[in-house]
Protein backbone atom coordinates (compact mmCIF):
# COMPACT_ATOMS: atom_id res chain seq x y z
CA UNK A 1 0.00 0.00 0.00
CA UNK A 2 1.15 3.34 -1.04
CA UNK A 3 1.21 6.83 1.55
CA UNK A 4 -1.35 8.10 -0.32
CA UNK A 5 -3.49 5.25 -0.91
CA UNK A 6 -2.51 4.27 3.21
CA UNK A 7 -3.58 7.81 3.77
CA UNK A 8 -7.18 7.87 2.31
CA UNK A 9 -7.75 4.76 4.03
CA UNK A 10 -7.09 6.60 7.27
CA UNK A 11 -9.30 9.38 5.98
CA UNK A 12 -12.23 7.25 5.12
CA UNK A 13 -11.93 5.36 8.40
CA UNK A 14 -11.47 8.18 11.21
CA UNK A 15 -14.21 7.33 13.64
CA UNK A 16 -13.74 11.16 14.93
CA UNK A 17 -15.48 12.90 11.72
CA UNK A 18 -18.73 11.62 11.78
CA UNK A 19 -20.40 13.68 9.35
CA UNK A 20 -18.15 12.46 6.49
CA UNK A 21 -18.78 9.30 7.38
CA UNK A 22 -22.44 9.90 6.81
CA UNK A 23 -21.63 11.81 3.57
CA UNK A 24 -19.68 8.51 2.08
CA UNK A 25 -22.45 6.42 3.25
CA UNK A 26 -24.99 8.10 1.32
CA UNK A 27 -22.62 8.42 -1.71
CA UNK A 28 -21.80 4.69 -1.12
CA UNK A 29 -25.67 3.83 -1.31
CA UNK A 30 -26.41 6.16 -4.29
CA UNK A 31 -23.94 4.69 -6.20
CA UNK A 32 -25.29 1.08 -4.91
CA UNK A 33 -28.71 1.42 -5.76
CA UNK A 34 -27.91 3.01 -9.45
CA UNK A 35 -25.68 0.00 -10.09
CA UNK A 36 -28.11 -2.56 -8.54
CA UNK A 37 -30.70 -0.89 -10.71
CA UNK A 38 -28.72 -0.72 -13.94
CA UNK A 39 -27.84 -4.53 -13.45
CA UNK A 40 -31.63 -5.16 -13.00
CA UNK A 41 -33.27 -3.75 -15.38
CA UNK A 42 -30.87 -4.27 -18.36
CA UNK A 43 -30.91 -7.90 -17.23
CA UNK A 44 -34.65 -8.00 -18.06
CA UNK A 45 -34.35 -6.01 -20.83
CA UNK A 46 -31.56 -8.63 -22.16
CA UNK A 47 -33.92 -11.44 -20.57
CA UNK A 48 -37.21 -9.87 -22.76
CA UNK A 49 -34.81 -9.76 -25.77
CA UNK A 50 -33.46 -13.55 -25.28
CA UNK A 51 -37.19 -14.67 -24.54
CA UNK A 52 -38.63 -13.63 -27.23
CA UNK A 53 -35.86 -14.69 -30.12
CA UNK A 54 -36.19 -17.94 -28.76
CA UNK A 55 -39.75 -18.33 -28.84
CA UNK A 56 -40.01 -16.43 -32.70
CA UNK A 57 -37.10 -18.91 -33.47
CA UNK A 58 -39.05 -21.71 -32.42
CA UNK A 59 -42.30 -21.60 -33.90
CA UNK A 60 -40.52 -20.59 -37.17
CA UNK A 61 -37.88 -21.20 -39.29
CA UNK A 62 -34.91 -19.37 -39.73
CA UNK A 63 -35.00 -18.48 -43.91
CA UNK A 64 -38.22 -18.50 -45.69
CA UNK A 65 -37.66 -18.88 -49.25
CA UNK A 66 -40.77 -17.68 -51.29
CA UNK A 67 -42.54 -16.67 -54.59
CA UNK A 68 -45.19 -14.12 -54.99
CA UNK A 69 -46.77 -16.54 -57.40
CA UNK A 70 -45.83 -19.54 -55.12
CA UNK A 71 -43.27 -22.65 -55.51
CA UNK A 72 -44.40 -24.74 -58.12
CA UNK A 73 -42.14 -27.12 -58.67
CA UNK A 74 -40.66 -27.18 -54.72
CA UNK A 75 -40.00 -30.59 -54.28
CA UNK A 76 -36.56 -29.96 -56.47
CA UNK A 77 -36.08 -26.81 -54.93
CA UNK A 78 -35.94 -28.10 -51.59
CA UNK A 79 -33.53 -30.35 -52.24
CA UNK A 80 -31.16 -28.24 -53.58
CA UNK A 81 -31.47 -25.43 -50.27
CA UNK A 82 -31.15 -28.80 -47.80
CA UNK A 83 -27.21 -29.14 -49.18
CA UNK A 84 -26.62 -25.43 -48.64
CA UNK A 85 -23.78 -24.67 -46.27
CA UNK A 86 -24.83 -24.05 -42.75
CA UNK A 87 -28.59 -25.39 -43.96
CA UNK A 88 -29.90 -28.60 -41.33
CA UNK A 89 -33.41 -29.19 -42.64
CA UNK A 90 -35.59 -27.86 -44.69
CA UNK A 91 -39.58 -28.17 -45.12
CA UNK A 92 -42.45 -26.68 -47.44
CA UNK A 93 -45.53 -24.82 -46.00
CA UNK A 94 -48.61 -23.09 -47.48
CA UNK A 95 -49.62 -20.10 -45.33
CA UNK A 96 -52.98 -18.04 -45.54
CA UNK A 97 -55.91 -16.42 -43.42
CA UNK A 98 -58.88 -18.23 -42.70
CA UNK A 99 -62.15 -17.92 -40.59
CA UNK A 100 -63.42 -20.21 -37.81
CA UNK A 101 -66.78 -20.71 -37.47
CA UNK A 102 -67.74 -20.47 -33.97
CA UNK A 103 -71.61 -20.31 -33.01
CA UNK A 104 -72.71 -17.28 -35.36
CA UNK A 105 -69.30 -15.53 -35.15
CA UNK A 106 -66.27 -16.44 -37.59
CA UNK A 107 -62.84 -15.17 -36.21
CA UNK A 108 -60.09 -14.41 -38.53
CA UNK A 109 -57.02 -16.65 -38.03
CA UNK A 110 -53.93 -17.78 -39.51
CA UNK A 111 -53.73 -21.29 -41.18
CA UNK A 112 -50.32 -22.83 -41.87
CA UNK A 113 -49.75 -26.07 -43.89
CA UNK A 114 -47.09 -28.12 -43.08
CA UNK A 115 -45.79 -31.10 -44.19
CA UNK A 116 -45.91 -33.27 -41.17
CA UNK A 117 -42.77 -35.37 -41.48
CA UNK A 118 -40.08 -32.53 -41.73
CA UNK A 119 -41.89 -29.54 -40.17
CA UNK A 120 -40.91 -30.96 -36.59
CA UNK A 121 -37.14 -30.98 -38.23
CA UNK A 122 -37.03 -27.05 -38.93
CA UNK A 123 -39.51 -25.66 -35.85
CA UNK A 124 -40.12 -26.90 -32.36
CA UNK A 125 -43.51 -27.20 -32.30
CA UNK A 126 -43.45 -31.30 -31.27
CA UNK A 127 -41.73 -29.69 -28.05
CA UNK A 128 -44.69 -26.97 -27.75
CA UNK A 129 -47.13 -29.93 -28.28
CA UNK A 130 -49.08 -31.15 -24.77
CA UNK A 131 -51.04 -33.98 -26.87
CA UNK A 132 -50.19 -35.94 -29.50
CA UNK A 133 -46.77 -35.48 -32.84
CA UNK A 134 -46.79 -33.43 -35.46
CA UNK A 135 -45.55 -36.05 -37.88
CA UNK A 136 -48.68 -38.35 -37.04
CA UNK A 137 -51.28 -35.60 -37.87
CA UNK A 138 -53.62 -36.28 -40.58
CA UNK A 139 -55.58 -34.55 -43.36
CA UNK A 140 -58.65 -34.65 -41.37
CA UNK A 141 -56.75 -33.13 -38.10
CA UNK A 142 -55.70 -29.49 -37.11
CA UNK A 143 -53.42 -28.38 -33.81
CA UNK A 144 -54.20 -25.26 -32.56
CA UNK A 145 -52.87 -23.07 -29.92
CA UNK A 146 -53.84 -23.47 -26.02
CA UNK A 147 -54.91 -19.65 -26.10
CA UNK A 148 -57.42 -20.25 -28.80
CA UNK A 149 -58.49 -23.45 -27.33
CA UNK A 150 -59.46 -21.49 -24.31
CA UNK A 151 -61.56 -19.18 -25.82
CA UNK A 152 -63.40 -20.61 -27.88
CA UNK A 153 -64.13 -23.88 -25.45
CA UNK A 154 -61.96 -26.58 -27.41
CA UNK A 155 -60.39 -29.76 -26.43
CA UNK A 156 -58.73 -32.50 -28.27
CA UNK A 157 -61.07 -34.71 -29.94
CA UNK A 158 -63.58 -31.86 -30.64
CA UNK A 159 -64.70 -30.83 -33.92
CA UNK A 160 -63.65 -27.33 -35.21
CA UNK A 161 -64.93 -26.05 -38.64
CA UNK A 162 -62.49 -23.57 -40.85
CA UNK A 163 -64.20 -21.19 -43.36
CA UNK A 164 -62.05 -20.64 -46.38
CA UNK A 165 -62.63 -18.22 -49.81
CA UNK A 166 -62.97 -20.29 -52.72
CA UNK A 167 -61.63 -20.13 -55.77
CA UNK A 168 -64.93 -19.08 -57.80
CA UNK A 169 -67.58 -16.92 -57.07
CA UNK A 170 -67.03 -13.80 -55.52
CA UNK A 171 -68.88 -13.96 -52.02
CA UNK A 172 -69.00 -17.80 -52.10
CA UNK A 173 -67.00 -20.23 -49.21
CA UNK A 174 -66.05 -23.38 -48.65
CA UNK A 175 -66.30 -24.82 -45.05
CA UNK A 176 -63.61 -27.70 -44.05
CA UNK A 177 -64.25 -29.83 -41.04
CA UNK A 178 -61.19 -31.12 -38.56
CA UNK A 179 -60.84 -32.64 -35.28
CA UNK A 180 -58.75 -31.10 -33.20
CA UNK A 181 -55.76 -33.79 -33.03
CA UNK A 182 -53.29 -31.60 -30.30
CA UNK A 183 -52.89 -28.27 -28.70
CA UNK A 184 -49.45 -26.17 -28.49
CA UNK A 185 -48.08 -23.77 -26.16
CA UNK A 186 -45.14 -21.96 -27.47
CA UNK A 187 -45.01 -18.93 -25.14
CA UNK A 188 -46.21 -16.38 -28.04
CA UNK A 189 -49.73 -14.94 -27.41
CA UNK A 190 -49.96 -14.35 -31.06
CA UNK A 191 -49.34 -17.61 -32.16
CA UNK A 192 -51.13 -19.16 -29.36
CA UNK A 193 -54.00 -17.23 -30.03
CA UNK A 194 -54.56 -17.11 -33.82
CA UNK A 195 -52.47 -20.19 -35.70
CA UNK A 196 -54.00 -23.38 -36.91
CA UNK A 197 -51.79 -26.11 -38.22
CA UNK A 198 -53.11 -28.36 -41.05
CA UNK A 199 -51.57 -31.12 -43.23
CA UNK A 200 -49.61 -29.59 -45.94
CA UNK A 201 -52.39 -31.58 -48.33
CA UNK A 202 -55.04 -30.08 -46.73
CA UNK A 203 -54.31 -26.84 -47.55
CA UNK A 204 -53.67 -27.19 -51.15
CA UNK A 205 -57.17 -28.42 -51.18
CA UNK A 206 -58.06 -25.31 -48.86
CA UNK A 207 -56.62 -22.70 -50.97
CA UNK A 208 -57.29 -24.45 -54.62
CA UNK A 209 -53.26 -24.92 -55.58
CA UNK A 210 -52.08 -27.42 -57.38
CA UNK A 211 -49.72 -30.68 -55.33
CA UNK A 212 -46.97 -29.46 -56.57
CA UNK A 213 -47.34 -25.87 -55.18
CA UNK A 214 -46.96 -24.10 -52.05
CA UNK A 215 -46.36 -21.01 -50.57
CA UNK A 216 -42.64 -20.95 -49.26
CA UNK A 217 -39.66 -23.28 -47.83
CA UNK A 218 -38.80 -22.88 -44.38
CA UNK A 219 -34.65 -23.53 -43.44
CA UNK A 220 -33.34 -24.42 -40.28
CA UNK A 221 -29.05 -23.61 -39.91
CA UNK A 222 -27.09 -24.72 -37.37
CA UNK A 223 -26.26 -21.17 -36.20
CA UNK A 224 -29.09 -19.05 -36.47
CA UNK A 225 -27.22 -15.41 -36.31
CA UNK A 226 -25.79 -16.72 -39.83
CA UNK A 227 -29.20 -16.56 -41.57
CA UNK A 228 -27.73 -13.03 -42.88
CA UNK A 229 -24.71 -14.43 -44.53
CA UNK A 230 -26.67 -17.11 -45.94
CA UNK A 231 -29.04 -15.17 -48.37
CA UNK A 232 -26.45 -14.31 -51.00
CA UNK A 233 -26.10 -18.08 -51.46
CA UNK A 234 -29.84 -18.38 -51.80
CA UNK A 235 -30.14 -15.87 -54.07
CA UNK A 236 -27.02 -17.33 -56.10
CA UNK A 237 -29.11 -20.43 -56.32
CA UNK A 238 -32.55 -19.28 -57.14
CA UNK A 239 -32.13 -15.78 -58.37
CA UNK A 240 -33.83 -12.50 -57.50
CA UNK A 241 -37.56 -13.35 -58.47
CA UNK A 242 -37.55 -15.34 -55.41
CA UNK A 243 -37.99 -13.66 -51.53
CA UNK A 244 -35.64 -14.30 -48.63
CA UNK A 245 -36.41 -13.38 -45.45
CA UNK A 246 -34.58 -14.43 -42.49
CA UNK A 247 -35.96 -14.39 -38.86
CA UNK A 248 -34.23 -11.41 -38.11
CA UNK A 249 -36.19 -9.63 -40.89
CA UNK A 250 -39.33 -11.24 -40.46
CA UNK A 251 -39.09 -8.98 -37.03
CA UNK A 252 -36.66 -6.51 -37.46
CA UNK A 253 -39.07 -3.46 -36.22
CA UNK A 254 -39.77 -5.82 -33.08
CA UNK A 255 -35.83 -5.97 -31.98
CA UNK A 256 -34.97 -2.84 -32.94
CA UNK A 257 -36.97 -1.35 -30.59
CA UNK A 258 -36.15 -3.28 -27.78
CA UNK A 259 -32.58 -2.19 -28.75
CA UNK A 260 -33.66 0.66 -28.84
CA UNK A 261 -35.53 0.49 -25.16
CA UNK A 262 -32.31 -1.02 -23.44
CA UNK A 263 -30.44 1.59 -24.78
CA UNK A 264 -32.54 4.21 -23.36
CA UNK A 265 -33.13 2.57 -19.88
CA UNK A 266 -29.14 2.22 -19.97
CA UNK A 267 -29.21 6.41 -20.06
CA UNK A 268 -31.73 7.04 -17.83
CA UNK A 269 -30.75 4.69 -15.27
CA UNK A 270 -26.57 5.61 -14.97
CA UNK A 271 -28.22 9.10 -14.29
CA UNK A 272 -28.93 7.76 -10.78
CA UNK A 273 -24.87 6.86 -10.79
CA UNK A 274 -24.21 10.06 -12.22
CA UNK A 275 -26.55 11.78 -9.21
CA UNK A 276 -24.55 9.99 -6.35
CA UNK A 277 -21.44 10.91 -8.16
CA UNK A 278 -21.76 14.60 -7.17
CA UNK A 279 -22.29 13.38 -3.34
CA UNK A 280 -18.40 12.12 -3.39
CA UNK A 281 -17.34 15.57 -4.96
CA UNK A 282 -18.98 17.21 -2.32
CA UNK A 283 -17.69 14.69 0.25
CA UNK A 284 -14.55 15.41 -1.07
CA UNK A 285 -14.73 19.19 -1.21
CA UNK A 286 -15.49 19.31 2.35
CA UNK A 287 -12.92 16.62 3.20
CA UNK A 288 -10.10 18.79 1.30
CA UNK A 289 -11.80 21.85 3.45
CA UNK A 290 -11.13 20.41 6.53
CA UNK A 291 -7.80 18.88 5.85
CA UNK A 292 -6.07 22.13 4.62
CA UNK A 293 -3.87 21.96 8.07
CA UNK A 294 -2.72 18.60 6.76
CA UNK A 295 -2.67 19.39 3.25
CA UNK A 296 0.00 22.31 4.26
CA UNK A 297 1.88 20.14 6.91
CA UNK A 298 2.14 17.27 3.69
CA UNK A 299 3.79 19.67 1.28
CA UNK A 300 6.12 21.03 4.02
CA UNK A 301 7.60 17.58 4.53
CA UNK A 302 8.03 17.08 1.07
CA UNK A 303 4.79 15.49 -0.09
CA UNK A 304 4.47 16.62 -3.91
CA UNK A 305 1.17 17.59 -5.71
CA UNK A 306 0.89 14.32 -7.67
CA UNK A 307 0.84 12.59 -4.06
CA UNK A 308 -1.87 14.98 -2.43
CA UNK A 309 -3.90 14.60 -5.51
CA UNK A 310 -3.87 10.68 -5.86
CA UNK A 311 -4.73 11.09 -1.89
CA UNK A 312 -7.84 12.25 -2.42
CA UNK A 313 -8.27 10.67 -5.84
CA UNK A 314 -7.84 7.72 -3.55
CA UNK A 315 -10.87 8.37 -1.34
CA UNK A 316 -13.20 9.24 -4.05
CA UNK A 317 -12.40 5.88 -6.07
CA UNK A 318 -12.44 3.65 -2.80
CA UNK A 319 -16.25 5.11 -1.83
CA UNK A 320 -17.41 4.71 -6.06
CA UNK A 321 -15.71 0.72 -5.30
CA UNK A 322 -17.58 -0.31 -2.43
CA UNK A 323 -20.81 1.62 -4.05
CA UNK A 324 -20.30 -0.37 -7.39
CA UNK A 325 -18.72 -3.58 -5.22
CA UNK A 326 -22.55 -3.58 -3.42
CA UNK A 327 -24.73 -2.75 -6.53
CA UNK A 328 -23.05 -5.36 -8.36
CA UNK A 329 -23.68 -7.79 -5.34
CA UNK A 330 -27.60 -6.48 -4.88
CA UNK A 331 -28.31 -6.60 -8.57
CA UNK A 332 -26.59 -9.86 -9.73
CA UNK A 333 -27.95 -11.41 -6.47
CA UNK A 334 -31.62 -9.94 -7.28
CA UNK A 335 -31.92 -10.51 -10.65
CA UNK A 336 -30.96 -14.54 -10.19
CA UNK A 337 -33.56 -14.46 -7.76
CA UNK A 338 -35.99 -12.95 -10.28
CA UNK A 339 -34.56 -15.72 -12.81
CA UNK A 340 -34.99 -18.95 -10.10
CA UNK A 341 -38.28 -18.21 -8.68
CA UNK A 342 -40.34 -16.17 -11.59
CA UNK A 343 -42.47 -14.54 -8.52
CA UNK A 344 -43.09 -11.13 -11.08
CA UNK A 345 -46.11 -12.51 -12.97
CA UNK A 346 -46.99 -10.54 -16.69
CA UNK A 347 -50.02 -10.29 -18.27
CA UNK A 348 -49.72 -13.01 -21.69
CA UNK A 349 -51.28 -11.24 -24.26
CA UNK A 350 -49.75 -7.82 -23.65
CA UNK A 351 -45.47 -8.90 -22.99
CA UNK A 352 -45.99 -12.03 -25.02
CA UNK A 353 -45.06 -14.30 -21.94
CA UNK A 354 -46.42 -14.80 -18.31
CA UNK A 355 -43.79 -13.98 -16.24
CA UNK A 356 -40.63 -11.86 -16.13
CA UNK A 357 -37.61 -13.11 -18.05
CA UNK A 358 -33.97 -12.08 -16.47
CA UNK A 359 -30.81 -12.58 -18.72
CA UNK A 360 -27.38 -11.50 -17.05
CA UNK A 361 -24.35 -10.97 -19.42
CA UNK A 362 -21.04 -10.79 -18.85
CA UNK A 363 -20.85 -7.78 -21.10
CA UNK A 364 -23.67 -6.02 -19.71
CA UNK A 365 -22.45 -6.02 -16.26
CA UNK A 366 -18.81 -5.44 -17.14
CA UNK A 367 -20.30 -2.14 -18.97
CA UNK A 368 -22.09 -1.05 -15.72
CA UNK A 369 -19.06 -1.65 -13.51
CA UNK A 370 -17.04 0.13 -16.23
CA UNK A 371 -19.14 3.22 -16.52
CA UNK A 372 -19.50 3.31 -12.67
CA UNK A 373 -16.13 3.70 -12.19
CA UNK A 374 -15.33 5.77 -14.99
CA UNK A 375 -18.02 8.14 -13.40
CA UNK A 376 -16.79 7.90 -10.27
CA UNK A 377 -13.05 8.54 -11.44
CA UNK A 378 -14.27 11.78 -12.79
CA UNK A 379 -16.03 12.80 -10.04
CA UNK A 380 -12.75 13.22 -8.10
CA UNK A 381 -10.56 14.80 -10.76
CA UNK A 382 -11.64 18.51 -9.76
CA UNK A 383 -11.91 17.83 -5.21
CA UNK A 384 -8.10 16.36 -6.11
CA UNK A 385 -7.04 18.81 -8.69
CA UNK A 386 -7.82 21.37 -5.80
CA UNK A 387 -5.85 19.73 -2.90
CA UNK A 388 -2.86 19.59 -4.99
CA UNK A 389 -2.77 23.15 -5.60
CA UNK A 390 -2.55 24.14 -2.21
CA UNK A 391 0.57 25.70 -1.07
CA UNK A 392 2.02 24.96 2.40
CA UNK A 393 2.70 28.64 3.26
CA UNK A 394 -1.26 29.48 2.26
CA UNK A 395 -2.26 26.18 3.88
CA UNK A 396 -0.57 26.77 7.10
CA UNK A 397 -1.14 30.41 7.68
CA UNK A 398 -5.33 29.51 8.72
Amino acid sequence: MGFASWMAYRYLTAKKDKFLAVINGVAIAGIAIGVAALIIVIGVMSGFDHELREKIIGANAHVLVERETGLEPYAALQDKLKVLPGVVAATPYIHGNVFLESGRKAASLILRGVQPQSEGSVTRIDQYLAHGAIKNLKPDEAVIGSQMASFYGLRVGDDMTIIAPASGMAGDAWRYHFKVAGLFTSGMYDYDRNLVLVDLRKAQEIFHIGTDTVTGIGLKLRDPQAAGALKKNIYDLTGFSFSVRTWMESNSNFFAALQLEKFAMFIILILIVLVASFNIISTLIVTVTGKVRDIGILKAIGASKGMVGRLFMWQGLVVGMLGTFWGFTGGVGLSLLLKKYQFIRLPQDIYYIDHLPVLVQASDVAAIVGAAMLITYAATVYPAMKAADLEPVEALRY
